[in-house]
């Protein structure tokens, strides 16, 4: 250990920034908008998805920045960046990504959509039957709804809704009242489709016509101020701070605090203004000024202002050809519609893998349990569930067949609280307790209970996740869920809902790890035996399947054990503060991340252990909010049949040569080539293949 003792394990050069880190993976998803391999209306769809996720970026992160900075400017991360000096990094890559997105859109996609007979058609390639069309939709569809805003005195620049289509308007002329007219703002209501298709007798057989709403709007804005000329008309669009701002300590009513804070979302603090290409300078420093917003934070677009909403295009054609092919997930053997799940479950832990099998044996166990004399009552967590949840319909059921049902909602799932307010609403209706977690701890645990009477005696089921219980991201995202009978781990869940609704104490646990109390050092322990078992000269090897890397301590850990030789590879699908490869530092470790069909999400943690192998799944990453601020739960996996499939499926992608991107210590991502020499591993289709049927 003599290389330890020369490193200083908190020197911030070992650490890559964690908002660089996310930008990168936002670039990853870009790169897939390239891929010749992915289906064309696919690749128009990640573009979205790179436009959206950028969205969220600057709603959270880059505002929380700007609070940090407003609060003094601290270090905040192990890389030891200020707030300022990070908000200038961001903007900077920020800059280079959205440059590259229009470049996609207006190089790429759209000249291929073209050769596919679909068409956005701009302003220039619009013949006489499309202007007149589009005249009369404009004054049917749009006009009737729209109210723009003369700027004077009694009519000042307006609070915008946050990512709202917006439009500055040059006039000239006087107005009704013989006043001379400067700006005038538009704003176009949400109830707008963003993208209009042309009806078919404006199109050739087999062809599609799309046409922006911003078009539209530039093309007819005259029409709205009759008497006066419009000069110039330039589309805008202001994103504000989504994050919730609640003091959780001096609110006596969560629930009621959140639904009158969800009010103000469309309305926090200015943080990006982005502003059509072609806008006039002094036009762009009207807006800039009006927003409050510095230079670093404007961004100037060569297309619509809002890219994600070209997503309407995706499910307006319908191109078969030119999407993925459609799949039937799988069940696993032993958990077909009409078994018994809990007889199965008394004989054998059972794994879901999700998306390549199928959510709906868990709903089918619900089910089940709703209808059971036998059982007595069900518990369970719910962080995201969808609005019309099958999970919440069997909870509803349940609790009006006369169950104990009890359920914890996490109110505070972000950008999802409207939704929870209204289940938590719905389920207290039908008799459920509904309890909100804990105060100041999201409770991020995946967990269900079942206690069932059989036989005199209590049994316990359970279910335990790495992801939500929603049927539909279930469907595009990876995850796993254990469904078992396991005594002790009854009772370690039986004990967490407790804790959960009294707020009191639990005796130590039998057999989980629980975040904010054990997960953290126990896995910083099981990370110290690997290196005791590499001193020794017995097998030692870690593979982590996480979304995220960031928590400092643990960083160290795994720099120690690269150190002491442990043999380490890392499968991380965003974030990674850890820099791989460094002499004398990380040799031994291997990041790479896998950009496919399904965004990866399982939690997996694999131990060699010296040749006595663990695995552990749950519901957290390794950040600190996850492993210090949150309630989360990770669980083994006993069962040597399905240790031994979850192993195989982190083999898979470790092979993967054709969707792996590898990180390099400066921060940076290469994709992974495939030699000619080799045959292509894609590890997700490799599992869809396994598990799931294609046709």
């Amino acid at each position: 250990m003599k290389q330890e003792q020369t490193i200083d394990l908190n020197n911030p050069e070992l650490y890559i920034n964690r908002e660089l880190s996310l930008l990168e993976f936002n670039w990853r998803v870009l790169q897939q908008a390239l891929d010749p391999s992915v289906p064309l209306l696919e690749r128009l769809n990640y573009l979205c998805i790179s436009s959206t996720n950028l969205d969220e970026f600057f709603e959270v992160r880059v505002a929380g920045l700007i609070q940090q900075l407003e609060i003094g400017d601290p270090y905040i991360e192990a890389d030891q960046v200020t707030a300022h000096e990070c908000l200038k990094l961001i903007s900077q890559r920020a800059h280079e990504l959205v440059e590259e997105q229009y470049r996609i859109m207006n190089e790429v996609l759209l000249p291929l959509l073209e050769e596919e007979s679909i068409r956005v058609l701009p302003r220039s390639q619009w013949s006489d039957e499309h202007s007149k069309w589009l005249q009369n939709y404009f004054q049917e569809e749009i006009l009737p709804i729209l109210s723009p805003m003369g700027l004077d005195s009694a009519h000042p620049f307006p609070r915008l809704l946050n990512k709202s289509l917006n439009f500055i308007v040059s006039l000239v002329g006087k107005d009704a009242f013989g006043r001379d007219r400067g700006y005038a703002i538009l704003q176009a209501p949400r109830a707008l489709p963003r993208v209009i298709q042309f009806p078919e007798e404006l199109c050739q057989p087999g062809e599609y016509k799309f046409v922006f709403l911003s078009s539209i709007i530039h093309a007819f804005a005259e029409d709205l101020f009759f008497g006066m000329k419009v000069k110039g008309c330039y589309q805008f669009r202001v994103t504000r701070n989504s994050d919730l701002a609640i003091d959780t300590e001096e609110t006596s009513d969560l629930l009621a605090t959140i639904a009158d804070e969800l009010t103000q979302r469309n309305y926090g603090d200015e943080v990006r203004l982005e502003i059509a290409h072609n806008c006039p300078e002094d036009m762009v420093e009207f807006l800039r000024n009006e927003c409050a917003m510095e230079r670093d934070n404007v961004y100037l677009v060569n297309g619509p202002v809002n890219l994600s909403r070209i997503q309407a295009v995706c499910s307006l054609v319908d191109r078969p050809d030119l999407k993925f092919k459609p799949f039937t997930q799988g069940r696993p053997d032993g958990l077909t519609p009409d078994v018994d799940i809990f007889a199965t479950l008394r004989k054998q832990d059972m794994l879901l893998h999700h998306p390549y099998q199928s959510f709906t044996p868990l709903i089918d166990m619900l089910r089940q349990a709703a209808a059971d004399s036998h059982v007595l009552a069900i518990k369970q967590t719910l962080y995201r569930t969808g609005a019309k949840s099958p999970i919440v319909d069997a909870l509803v059921l349940a609790a009006q067949a006369g169950k104990e049902v009890t359920v914890v909602i996490e109110l505070r799932a972000r950008f999802d609280e409207e939704a929870n307010v209204a289940l938590a609403a719905r389920l207290q209706e039908a008799g459920a307790h509904v309890v909100y977690g804990i105060v100041g701890y999201k409770t991020h645990a995946k967990m269900l209970l079942i206690l069932r009477r059989e036989n005199s005696k209590l049994r316990r089921y359970v279910h335990l996740g790495t992801g939500n219980y929603h049927p539909g991201t279930a469907r595009v995202y990876t995850d796993y869920g254990l469904l078992t009978s396991d005594k002790q781990i009854g009772e370690d869940v039986n004990n967490l809902f407790i804790q959960l609704t009294s707020l009191g104490r639990i005796p130590q646990m039998h057999k989980l790890l629980q975040a904010p109390f054990t997960l953290h050092e126990g896995l910083i322990k099981k990370i110290e035996r690997e290196i005791e078992h590499a001193e020794a000269g017995r097998p030692a090897r870690i593979i982590f399947k996480v979304n995220a890397v960031v928590e400092q301590e643990m960083i160290q850990a795994l720099y120690r054990a690269s150190m002491a030789g442990v043999k380490i590879d890392l499968i991380v699908r965003g974030i990674c503060c850890l820099k791989p490869g460094v002499e004398g530092l990380s040799e031994t470790i291997h990041v790479r991340s896998i950009i496919g069909r399904f965004l990866e999400h399982t939690r997996v943690f694999f131990f060699e252990n010296g040749g006595e192998q663990e695995i552990w799944a749950g519901s957290a990453d390794l950040m600190k909010r996850n492993l210090l601020r949150r309630v989360e739960t990770c669980f083994p996996i006993e069962s040597k049949k399905l240790r031994q499939r979850i192993i195989e499926d982190l083999e898979t992608y470790l092979e993967d040569n054709s969707q792996a991107w590898i990180l390099t210590s400066d921060g940076r991502y290469h994709r992974v080539e495939c030699p000619d020499t080799d045959t292509p591993i894609a590890a997700q289709q490799a599992l869809l293949e396994k598990m799931a049927k294609t046709f």
